[in-house]
């Protein structure tokens, strides 16, 4: 079965009913749970754990049930700070965040597919990844 790391904004979009975004990011992740593997990192947990204050409402939000957990891989840590690099090289704003690239990053090390609705980053610096994205 194929996996796809699924981005936190698409997790943030359905858990909060983003009025804009949650339908669209519902779907995408049903349909992509229907062939393929829901996989998260650190990062992702990271971020979408801001909007709950307790550890268990986001268990409750991300079971491992439905979504596997993967250490971020050394390689995709080289990879991030190379595309981070070249981002502000290219005058990319400072306060942008690194975990962005190292989501990218990890995509790209695993061969993963991302989940995303931000997808404009992931092209330039991982153009490599398949997104799924609107």
């Amino acid at each position: 079965m194929n996996a796809v790391l699924v981005d936190s904004n698409v997790i943030l979009d359905v858990v909060t009913s983003d009025p804009n975004w949650g339908d669209w990011s519902s779907a995408a992740m049903e349909r992509v749970a229907d062939e393929s593997s829901l996989v998260i990192n650190p990062l992702v947990y990271a971020e979408v754990s801001m909007g709950f204050e307790r550890i268990e409402e986001l268990e409750s939000a991300l079971p491992a049930s439905v979504f596997l957990r993967e250490s971020l891989p050394y390689e995709a840590a080289f990879l991030a700070g190379k595309a981070f690099s070249r981002y502000r090289k290219r005058g990319g704003a400072r306060g942008s965040p690194l975990p962005d690239f190292y989501i990218g990053a990890h995509a790209a090390i695993a061969g993963y597919s991302l989940l995303t609705r931000d997808a404009r980053r992931y092209r330039t610096y991982f153009p490599t990844v398949r997104l799924i994205a609107p």
